[in-house]
């Protein structure tokens, strides 16, 4: 088995093995789901599988002469579209060369297949133009398009593929999974999974990167704002450097928490465990309607972000960590 197919998602893969054995397989895919889950790796396994000449059920065979092209990482009929740099949108260019490379024949005699991740880097010009090809994409070739926000689509594209929904696998076989791959103990995997919101991917992401040390500077920033030991423009400075949307994605886990806390009366986070004390005060004390407000910010500027706006980064974390240590103020 492929270590790029996951085990949470063989219904999916067992589907679209059957319609290419049944010749139905569409012309265009929309792989759908959250973040970290697994579809790159899917989108990766399938073509594969379709470059092979002597496919298995499980994957390609790796030995046939596309299998060898593939593996040297210069396979000519497999294309791989994204974004030129981070947070960039795919241009209408690079759609364009695509056009014209999808107007050759297929140089293995077989598939022609086209990755595009993530789709919803589309702006409105190389949207229109990959229209042309979704409407006459040409024998034998299968676009996949990677979404992790189907609602920043064009409609018109959306109902041009097969979308396959992808989900978040059970936490007991995420935490099994992320325990064999990096090695953890079970309680471990548990906490990257719960900072990942599941996603076993990103925790994945998360472990072998300098996050989780960002984090811990975050958490202990926030903590000292709270005791007033911190300036807010000091903090925002440092926090300039960090991964703007994965802090507001931790400061809105930090609001969640607080919010069942408070709603449900639970005794501790359940996504933030190691800032129970913390979180326990903030519960204790803090307006719901204050912590309400500031979850409406952060989304506010997550859309912001998302729709690749350029704000004034110190502004904006100045905004929130003055909103954050509003909350530790009786009214």
């Amino acid at each position: 088995m492929s270590d790029l197919l996951h085990p949470w998602f063989m219904p999916q893969w067992q589907r679209l093995c059957a319609q290419q054995q049944s010749d139905r397989l569409p012309h265009a895919l929309l792989l759908s789901g959250p973040i970290g889950v697994g579809k790159r790796d899917f989108a990766r396994a399938l073509a594969n599988r379709l470059l092979c000449h002597q496919p298995t059920p499980e994957g390609p065979c790796n030995h046939c002469h596309s299998c060898e092209l593939r593996i040297a990482g210069h396979h000519p009929d497999l294309v791989q579209v994204s974004p030129e740099a981070e947070g960039k949108p795919i241009k209408v260019d690079q759609v364009r060369l695509l056009i014209d490379h999808l107007h050759s024949t297929a140089q293995q005699g077989g598939y022609r297949v086209v990755i595009m991740e993530p789709a919803e880097a589309l702006n409105t010009s190389s949207a229109n133009a990959l229209l042309k090809i979704l409407e006459e994409p040409g024998e034998s070739t299968l676009l996949i398009l990677v979404c992790h926000q189907p609602g920043q689509l064009m409609p018109t594209i959306r109902s041009r593929c097969q979308r396959i929904d992808f989900t978040t696998p059970s936490h007991e076989q995420a935490v099994s999974w992320l325990s064999d791959k990096l090695g953890l103990e079970a309680d471990r995997a548990d906490q990257l999974l719960r900072l990942s919101h599941g996603a076993p991917l990103k925790a994945s992401s998360l472990y072998d990167s300098d996050l989780l040390e960002q984090r811990k500077k975050l958490m202990s920033g926030l903590a000292d704002l709270l005791r007033g030991r911190a300036a807010v423009t000091d903090l925002a400075l440092q926090f300039n450097k960090f991964d703007l949307l994965q802090c507001l994605d931790w400061l809105n886990s930090l609001l969640s928490d607080i919010v069942r806390m408070q709603m449900a009366g639970l005794p501790e986070p359940v996504v933030n465990p190691d800032m129970t004390r913390m979180l326990q005060a903030v519960a204790k004390q803090a307006h719901s309607a204050k912590i309400f407000a500031l979850a409406d910010r952060i989304q506010e500027e997550r859309v912001s972000l998302m729709l690749r706006q350029n704000p004034n980064r110190q502004l904006l974390l100045e905004r929130l960590l003055l909103q954050w240590s509003d909350l530790a103020r009786k009214t």
